[in-house]
């Protein structure tokens, strides 16, 4: 149902059983796919593209321009996969054309209110991005993590699966996959234990990944020795372990200790 009130643009896509409610805007060019909801009050902008069964609380701002000075009105993209939840006051922007061209963004996020995600960021699955968290352009957001009230993370930053950052920091340097991570300039406080074991991981998978985590960041070897030691040992032929030695390994930023 889309009420009266709402401005629809002709040239708009939108699906069977959404519904759109009062003084909405949807622009030309927009996708809005299957039992969608949009609130009264949102605005999505041209180059937007929405999966089935979101739901978009009131005064949201999807697929805005990039806050990037050297945009100049290219035509660029926001994607959004299904079954996201984005709540009041949440910007999602738009990707540009150095970054690649589209924000993407995948399926059963949870965006709480006043959240930001701004140009050419890539967003996995199921992630949690809590009250007034904050993106800058170009972050990659891995699967399942958890980024904390009040978190503001560097552009160009990674974290990785199921890491969790706690509220009220500063992220400058790549998250690993696993850990939990909080302060200021956040440093690494251990695994995310209480979150992997919600997620059901086995405990001859935990076992791998403390000592892992044990080695590398907390052995005093250099970051080059410790990988290679880790690498050696049979128990760290997990698949989760290798994904952690990837993720450190592929750093550009660098990462946190």
């Amino acid at each position: 149902m889309i009420h009266p009130t709402a401005i629809v643009d002709p040239k708009a896509e939108i699906g069977e059983g959404v519904d759109i409610g009062p003084y909405s805007v949807i622009e030309k060019g927009v996708l809005i796919d299957q039992e969608t909801k949009i609130g009264p009050h949102v605005i999505i902008r041209e180059g937007t593209r929405i999966g089935k069964r979101c739901r978009i609380f009131q005064f949201a701002s999807i697929g805005e321009a990039p806050q990037f000075l050297g945009y100049k009105g290219e035509k660029t993209f926001l994607q959004m996969g299904d079954e996201n939840i984005i709540r009041e006051f949440v910007t999602l922007h738009r990707g540009t054309v150095k970054g690649g061209g589209r924000t993407v963004i995948g399926n059963k996020n949870f965006f709480m209110a006043y959240s930001h995600v701004a140009h050419d960021c890539q967003i996995g699955n199921e992630v949690i991005m809590s009250n007034a968290a904050t993106l800058a352009g170009h972050i990659v957001i891995e699967d399942w993590a958890i980024i904390g009230g009040l978190v503001a993370v560097h552009q160009f930053i990674r974290v990785g699966a199921y890491a969790i950052i706690g509220g009220f920091s500063g992220v400058l340097l790549d998250i690993p996959p696993y850990t939990k991570a909080q302060g200021d300039r956040a440093k690494l406080f251990g695994l995310n234990t209480v979150g992997l074991k919600r997620a059901n991981f086995s405990e001859e998978t935990l076992k791998a990944l403390k000592k892992a985590y044990r080695i590398i960041f907390r052995s005093g070897l250099t970051l080059q020795k410790a990988i290679k030691k880790v690498g050696e040992d049979e128990i760290f032929h997990t698949p989760e372990v290798q994904h952690l030695l990837d993720f450190i390994q592929h750093s550009k930023r660098g990462i946190a200790r």
